[in-house]
């Protein structure tokens, strides 16, 4: 037995025949601009995935008809801002780092490509604003361990620091004066006084103690540190008459220190990152405003 058709009294339109509480549900059909479209998107998906990668395998995707990658348009992009960038590239590889400071038109174009160098290779360790932290040395003051000209920062960067695959990286050590006996507690004490009031720390500068300990640092301190505290940048010693520290600036935190010293090390930046790259690097943290 066939089934009636069942059609609403008021519009005229035929319904599916389902009813909830009273209300019955039109068959209206779907307009027909909105079916070709659906149907269009079909098409264009179908067409998209022949074309482009689209469907995974096992171990990749298909490549599709056109061969297109998102890391060879990747890579074409790069080549071409590398070609584009040719011209000034090879300048600073040319020049000096002195040089490039000085050329209105390359140092901006390198202290922008040394800034983004240093948030990808530096930041871990001297901050994102290069202000240090214990331990790692704040780059936009005026105290350098082993100089803060453009050529110093260069070789330094270039270098690295206590970096032992490097012949040329910068080396000073500090004597553990009381780990390796050559100071008695005593001593290390008198010094540490004697330390802090050459930077104003101590709340007497003319104590006993600190007296007693400008012998102490005449005699095993004043080679590296100078006469007066000021440092020797020759050898990497900072100066302590400043109120910079790198390990802290407190009497427990001199006495540690002179009694089994910390010592820092940096990666020889120019064989990871070329010549280059360590050039924009050095002019960047030169502009910092510390740079001597």
């Amino acid at each position: 037995m066939a089934e009636t058709r069942q059609v609403d009294q008021i519009t005229g339109v035929e319904t599916t025949g389902h009813s909830w509480d009273g209300i019955t549900e039109l068959n209206n059909p779907l307009p027909r601009w909105w079916l070709w479209t659906f149907y269009a998107t079909i098409a264009f998906a179908l067409v998209y995935t022949i074309l482009y990668p689209a469907w995974p395998m096992v171990s990749s995707a298909t490549s599709g008809l056109l061969g297109w990658s998102s890391r060879g348009d990747l890579e074409a992009s790069v080549a071409a801002a590398k070609a584009a960038d040719a011209g000034r590239l090879e300048k600073i590889a040319a020049l000096s780092v002195e040089a490039i400071d000085g050329d209105q038109e390359l140092r901006p174009a390198a202290i922008a490509a040394g800034k983004a160098a240093f948030k990808v290779n530096c930041v871990q360790c001297h901050g994102s604003g290069a202000e240090g932290g214990p331990g790692y040395p704040n780059l936009n003051d005026d105290s350098w361990l082993w100089g803060g000209t453009l050529e110093a920062i260069h070789t330094t960067l270039e270098h690295g620091i206590r970096y032992a695959s490097d012949d040329d990286t910068r080396i000073s050590e500090m004597p553990a004066f009381g780990r390796d006996g050559i100071l008695d507690r005593g001593q290390i004490d008198a010094v540490a006084d004697y330390v802090l009031s050459l930077s104003g720390s101590a709340a007497d500068q003319q104590t006993a103690a600190a007296e007693a300990g400008r012998t102490v640092f005449a005699e095993n301190c004043a080679a590296c540190h100078g006469e007066t505290g000021g440092g020797m940048k020759e050898v990497g010693a900072p100066a302590l008459d400043d109120a910079i520290w790198l390990y802290g600036g407190s009497k427990a935190d001199i006495v540690r220190q002179v009694t089994a010293p910390r010592h820092g090390v940096m990666p020889a930046w120019g064989a990871r990152l070329g010549e280059t790259t360590v050039k924009e690097l050095a002019v960047y943290v030169h502009s910092l405003g510390g740079g001597q």
